[in-house]
């Protein structure tokens, strides 16, 4: 009787019926996430679009009873060890080098602290708590490639940046990823039972840069929480919140500032639209939301000297990085989200902007010709000639209605990207990951 009141108050797990050939989902998941914690907001320091990806994955896993417990490094003292991050998800601290003044170049120097620190988490748990071992970024691989093999469980591993692809695209003025890295990352990709890879081109690009097994990557779109970005109550209202006006033109750049981003592009192709017409200085706002980032850390306030140099300081408006509900209504309120990238593996944020009813022009790498539907939900530009990008801009300007047009239409793409679909998927990565463990576990030489 005690058993079942434990039960049913969460405290013991209820029985699995097992029956011969099922496939298996794991119970519970150990996610990594070394270098940026789900808890930090998006848009500073090193948080971004794979803070989204790990809070909203995690969240649908447990939906869809798979407990998720994500381990993060600690970066301020007298955090709780652990934090409930929604029913079903939480997350861990460890201790691993100082707390503030690390870079992510300063990490792989922590990672055996930050592998001791998961070790103990497990070493005070059954034997067989974690069923798998899901990884983020090279660096959280592996702590994940050690962990794995300690506990006799699978290895899914998500790149989600990759130091060869953005080393042939750099940005000019950008730092090239270090040897060290790409070491790290072709260790990482031997070692996975399972990649995970954002697109078909990210699959492709796993296989010929770092020699994957085609078998072993699985291809599982990034979602989108569409329930927080969604077209609301619209444009009008979403401007009138933010104080910008109602009738102005309004190009969006929302990320982290670093040459990698290029948010450089989009000011260039600002004050080419001004110098070609004077007229649309009285009729645009260009906010910028974000921190400074990676290389950008280097020169914080470089862009607002481009954006005096070019001589539209007067319109940009830099604003400081915003929770979700904020940069969901910033989507909502521009004219067009404008990302003018080196390198995406994705392009999150594409999806959300579009999500919320807003057209989007981009640059046509990584992920983003998925993301964006060129001539559809926007423009996909080759290359990042600011002249470009200003044409792009012209044709939303010239033709008010295309806004609306695209718009409607980047919202109805944005549906088939639901968080609900990819963590199915991963679920479904994860079983044929178990499957194929137990195999080789039961045939080594087999």
């Amino acid at each position: 009787m005690s058993q079942y009141v434990s039960r049913i108050k969460g405290t013991v797990p209820p029985p699995r019926l097992r029956f011969p050939g099922q496939r298996r989902r794991p119970r519970r998941v150990a996610m990594l996430s070394v270098h940026t914690s789900p808890l930090h907001q998006p848009g500073t320091g090193d948080a971004g679009g794979m803070n989204v990806y790990i809070v909203e994955l995690a969240k649908r896993l447990a939906a869809i009873d798979i407990e998720v417990e994500i381990f993060t490094r600690a970066t301020t003292g007298g955090l709780s060890p652990a934090v409930e991050l929604a029913p079903g998800v939480l997350v861990r601290h460890v201790d691993a080098g100082p707390y503030e003044g690390l870079s992510k170049e300063d990490l792989p120097a922590q990672l055996c602290a930050f592998t001791h620190g998961v070790m103990q988490a497990w070493a005070g748990h059954r034997p067989g708590h974690y069923d798998l071992v899901h990884s983020h970024y090279w660096l959280s691989g592996h702590v994940g490639w050690l962990a794995a093999e300690r506990w006799r469980v699978p290895l899914v591993h998500a790149m989600h940046t990759m130091a060869k692809v953005k080393n042939a695209a750099l940005a000019e003025g950008d730092t090239p990823e270090p040897p060290a890295r790409v070491i790290g990352e072709t260790q990482v990709v031997r070692a996975a039972d399972r990649l995970i890879a954002n697109t078909d081109e990210e699959a492709g690009e796993l296989v010929r840069f770092y020699d994957a097994d085609p078998s072993r990557t699985a291809v599982v779109h990034p979602g989108v929480n569409l329930d927080r970005f969604r077209p609301g109550d619209g444009r009008a209202a979403a401007r009138a919140r933010l104080g910008l006006p109602a009738d102005a033109f309004v190009p969006l750049f929302a990320g982290r500032i670093q040459p990698l981003k290029a948010p450089d592009v989009l000011l260039r192709a600002v004050g080419l639209l001004v110098d070609r017409a004077p007229s649309l200085r009285g009729r645009m706002v260009v906010p910028v939301v974000g921190g400074p980032s990676g290389s950008g850390l280097a020169k914080p306030e470089e862009l607002q000297k481009l954006a005096a140099r070019l001589g539209i300081a007067d319109l940009v408006r830099f604003v400081p990085p915003v929770g979700q509900d904020r940069l969901a209504d910033w989507f909502r309120a521009a004219s067009v989200l404008v990302m003018p990238s080196y390198s995406e593996s994705f392009g999150l944020v594409a999806i959300e902007a579009q999500a919320t009813g807003t057209p989007v022009v981009a640059a046509g790498v990584g992920g983003l010709p998925v993301a964006v539907r060129d001539g559809t939900t926007g423009f996909l530009i080759p290359g990042h000639d600011p002249a470009a990008y200003a044409d792009a801009l012209r044709r939303f300007i010239d033709r008010p209605g295309l806004v609306d047009e695209m718009g409607t239409a980047a919202a109805g793409h944005a549906r088939r990207f639901g968080w609900d679909t990819a963590a199915r998927a991963t679920a479904d990565t994860y079983t044929a990951a178990l499957q194929e463990h137990r195999r080789r576990v039961r045939s080594p030489h087999g």
